[in-house]
């Protein structure tokens, strides 16, 4: 998931130019899209093999079942990425001149598509393997936008994710990272995937604000090793955590600066600190601002 999360990054902020200079139908062809995302991806993919494979090479491709690891947030982290990218996507090639439909399979296709190739490297790599769980996560992902606008038309349940620092990762900063930096990819802790739930669109003639949604959330702590039996021998017990909030729709802020609308439309995936439930095996806790 580290790889899928720096890779979206990356990619989102890398097309936010493109997004930001087109805001209406066919100002933007197909083939300046394919040159601009092309590039941007071969760049992200050419540093995220440098930065994760250089050290260590690889060997024959092999498989790898990580579904036990890690309580499954890394898989929420891939479906929330290839998500993402459909989203990113379809914005996009709505400018160009494919139809909305033909736009809305391209962007799907495309989104599993950019992972499948770090998926590969990660199955000649010593340290990884090639994941199924991986590859279902991230069908999960595409197949959650597309569901939703064949459905509706529209993103009526949005993927978001949050992050806050905790206490684990400086017991071992090498996995879980050494700084903000590295802790937002690295330490699953601290990481919360959330399903917003926009109460307006289910009810379009009911009074409900359009801004506000409802929030659910998955997310573990003490997780310290990938398996749980590492972590008890090291003195932890890993749990998972469930999470119940209010969240807030950027995409109903009107405004016609073209960099705002990049800046809402991008920010929108993160779930913004609210009030939220907790429920673990501990009991039932409160947040008055979770993130």
């Amino acid at each position: 998931m580290r790889k899928t999360c720096l890779l979206c990054l990356i990619f989102s902020l890398s097309l936010s130019w493109i997004h930001a200079q087109d805001t209406t139908r066919h100002q933007l062809s197909t083939k300046q899209l394919g040159l601009y995302g092309g590039l941007a991806y071969g760049a992200t993919l050419t540093g995220l093999s440098v930065a994760w494979y250089s050290d260590n090479g690889f060997t024959n491709f092999r498989f790898f079942n990580d579904n036990a690891e890690w309580n499954q947030v890394d898989k929420f982290g891939h479906a929330f990425g290839t998500y993402q990218f459909a989203r990113i996507g379809y914005d996009l090639l709505k400018k160009t001149e494919l139809s909305d439909k033909k736009a809305l399979y391209w962007a799907t296709g495309i989104s599993f598509g950019m992972l499948l190739p770090i998926e590969i490297l990660d199955g000649f790599s010593e340290d990884y393997g090639f994941s199924y769980g991986d590859i279902i996560a991230n069908l999960v992902g595409s197949g959650l936008f597309l569901g939703e606008q064949l459905l509706w038309n529209e993103q009526r349940i949005k993927f978001k994710f949050s992050f806050h620092q905790t206490s684990y990762a400086p017991m071992r900063p090498n996995l879980l990272g050494d700084g903000l930096h590295e802790e937002f990819l690295k330490d699953y802790n601290g990481q919360t995937y959330w399903l917003s739930f926009d109460i307006h669109s289910f009810f379009k003639e009911s009074r409900f604000p359009k801004w506000l949604n409802i929030a659910a959330g998955y997310g573990a702590q003490g997780m310290v090793y990938a398996h749980e039996n590492e972590n008890n021998l090291a003195g932890f017990e890993s749990y998972r955590q469930y999470y119940l909030g209010i969240d807030f729709d950027l995409s109903y802020i009107p405004t016609k600066n073209r960099f705002l609308k990049t800046v809402l439309f991008l920010a929108d995936m993160i779930k913004l600190p609210a009030p939220a439930i907790e429920i673990n095996k501990n009991g039932i806790q409160g947040h008055l601002f979770y993130y």
